[in-house]
């Protein structure tokens, strides 16, 4: 008798897999494939619900007499300025930009690839994924969060946040256990980690999800966000795409929680510690003799 085929791996055994780094190529794109579905027959759907509100909106559009034109550029305009910052500062930090790879759950949120490869995060998303992490973080006081951030180019940033907040900052490297082990000196209790990036910081993520307490991740388009209480979408491999990220999570922190702190302005925040140090050094009139300068 001919043997019967192995039956595929669900989507649902997929997502019941505990590490991403499990899933083989072909899993990875069939996981893909499943949530672009449910996304395309998302978009349908909302399409068909935009297409009824436009048609009640034209008719009375129509009655009071201003045009289609005009009040997309209202809306538009109205979009803008409610922004946390202003779209250019938002292009100047380069926090839009995204990896190569682009995870199942950070798919959504590209708006584009360039002519490179690089995948685009959608700016509006990013701006909307920064007001949630804010009103999140919110909820908690102080001494309730850490912070973790063991990329270099972010340091600099994470420890003025913690200054500015109160909030402990865990940097270079992250102590092993500290909250899990109630038997260590230094342990920490704490209610919320905020997750630099899930890859290099993914020890003190897995601690935190041990001790079943709630995870505020970074995500780049290449991270993973399964195991994440809320998100925030934007380059996290920057100095000063994470400077920004840092500066607006501080500022809306300390206004939410009425903490009176002297927050340096957004430049602080996005100049990357190299360029302060050449400055330092620059010279008026210094030449140099190798190139003729």
């Amino acid at each position: 008798m001919p043997r019967k085929k192995k039956e595929e791996t669900s989507e649902e055994e997929l997502l019941e897999k505990k590490n991403p780094d499990e899933l083989s190529e072909k899993e990875v794109e069939k996981l893909a494939e499943a949530e672009s579905t449910t996304l395309e027959s998302d978009i349908v759907k909302k399409k068909k619900e935009i297409l009824e509100k436009a048609k009640k909106l034209s008719a009375k559009i129509a009655v009071e007499g201003v045009s289609s034109e005009e009040l997309k550029e209202k809306v538009k305009i109205k979009k803008r300025t409610d922004m946390l910052l202003p779209l250019e500062e938002y292009v100047k930090t380069g926090i839009y930009l995204g990896t190569v790879a682009v995870t199942p759950t950070m798919k959504p949120f590209v708006y584009r690839r360039r002519a490179d490869g690089l995948a685009i995060f959608n700016t509006d998303i990013i701006d909307e994924k920064l007001k949630e992490g804010i009103e999140y973080v919110s909820k908690f006081s102080p001494e309730e969060i850490i912070l973790i951030c063991k990329r270099q180019v972010g340091w600099r940033a994470a420890n003025m946040f913690s200054k500015i907040t109160g909030i402990k900052v865990f940097t270079k490297k992250y102590p092993a256990g500290i909250l899990t082990n109630t038997a260590l000196p230094d342990f920490v209790e704490n209610e919320l980690t905020i997750i630099t990036d899930s890859w290099l910081d993914k020890n003190a993520l897995h601690d935190t999800l041990r001790a079943k307490k709630k995870v505020l991740l970074i995500c780049d388009t290449n991270n993973f966000s399964k195991g994440a209480d809320k998100i925030i979408i934007g380059n996290n491999k920057s100095g000063k795409s994470l400077g920004v990220i840092f500066y607006l999570l501080a500022k809306g922190y300390c206004k939410a929680r009425n903490i009176e702190a002297d927050i340096p302005d957004l430049d602080w925040w996005t100049t990357e510690e190299e360029e302060k140090q050449e400055k330092k050094f620059e010279r008026p009139g210094r030449t140099d003799a190798k190139f003729g300068v």
